[in-house]
């Protein structure tokens, strides 16, 4: 994956700042396209970039990054003392930094020891990783795939006898054979009654009769997947396929209502109407969306008090639910790519009410 230090510079002159810090991982990988557990960038304005970091990733940075020169660390006061070289060196006298992630340790430190005014330029980097490159939706929809191929062997092996905690360990495995890195997060797998928990833990027990929700998973070269879906384990009462109906019909409202520079508020009105007329209202206890990529929660967000505007290329989840503490829950989750004239749906996964016998 390559690196975004050319837009960085780009985007710091456009808003007026002379240079950006950056420390936190995250961030580090969406500037260089290298993941490590340690370093600093500097980024100027004027398109210089400098990555300073340890022993440990030295070699392997200088041999991959392009864009940036990568420096050794010294320790101790020695290490700020080089990027405070390196800043006098360029003239920058103001430096933005991620006041999002720092620790107040780590800003006190920075403001010690470096010879510079510091600001605010975390929405720097929240706007450019909101709007995804043609390259970062390819590496998405490749982490999607792996995903939904390794739910679909899933589905051919459940059975009421597994547990919770077997399900989701088969699902993580599945996702790893199929060419994921690492899952995006901890899935969900919550069955019975517990799955009117919206984010409830796997459980050593085997799954109840009921609803079974599975939220899930893959990362691909630093990207995110998201999706969940919702099966009956044993025939559904007509009330629980009503409210699957109702979920589905939200989900499909607000796909259908999905474009660019709407806002999150009116994206999550659009399901929320759906379920409140069906008399469900009450029970949709979360938002409707979020943005996925490096992070499978970042910015923008989509909910009853969201003033964010929802660009172009933003790739947004879109996920109602209905949830009836100590009954059951239902959720189902697609993620879409935002555009000029509506979405390009990324999940391809069936969405028909699966029965499991019991």
């Amino acid at each position: 994956m390559k690196g975004n230090i050319d837009k960085i510079s780009e985007k710091l002159r456009k808003d007026g700042f002379e240079a950006l810090f950056v420390s936190s991982d995250v961030n580090r990988f969406y500037a260089t396209g290298f993941r490590s557990s340690a370093g600093e960038i500097v980024i100027t304005a004027g398109g210089d970039a400098a990555l300073f970091i340890d022993a440990r990733y030295f070699e392997e940075a200088s041999s991959l990054i392009d864009g940036a020169q990568v420096i050794l660390s010294s320790s101790g006061d020695s290490h700020y003392a080089q990027i405070g070289d390196y800043l006098e060196k360029h003239g920058i006298k103001r430096l933005a930094v991620e006041e999002e992630s720092l620790t107040y340790a780590d800003y006190m430190r920075y403001k010690d020891k470096l010879p510079v005014e510091l600001e605010g330029g975390q929405k720097v980097l929240t706007d450019l990783r909101t709007v995804k490159s043609r390259e970062e939706l390819e590496i998405m929809i490749k982490a999607q795939r792996i995903a939904e191929k390794a739910f679909e062997q899933l589905l051919s092996e459940i059975t009421p006898d597994m547990t919770e905690r077997e399900a989701a360990a088969e699902l993580t495995c599945l996702m790893l054979k199929n060419g994921a890195e690492d899952k995006s997060f901890d899935p969900i797998f919550v069955s019975g009654t517990q799955s009117s928990i919206p984010h409830g833990k796997p459980r050593d027990i085997k799954l109840q009769k009921g609803f079974l929700t599975m939220d899930f998973g893959a990362m691909y070269m630093g990207y995110c997947s998201d999706t969940t879906r919702t099966i009956a384990i044993g025939d559904p009462t007509e009330e629980m396929r009503k409210v699957y109906d109702t979920v589905l019909q939200a989900q499909l409202a607000a796909i259908d209502y999905a474009r660019a520079d709407m806002c999150g508020k009116d994206f999550d009105a659009a399901a929320r109407q759906v379920i409140e007329a069906a008399g469900f209202g009450e029970y949709f206890t979360h938002s409707l969306s979020h943005g996925l990529g490096i992070e499978v929660h970042e910015a923008p967000t989509s909910s009853i008090r969201s003033k964010d505007i929802i660009p172009a290329g933003a790739v947004v989840s879109v996920e109602p639910g209905i949830y009836i503490q100590g009954r059951y829950g239902v959720r189902i989750e697609d993620v879409i790519y935002v555009t000029k004239d509506g979405c390009e749906n990324l999940t391809e996964l069936s969405k028909e009410l699966i029965v499991i016998c019991a």
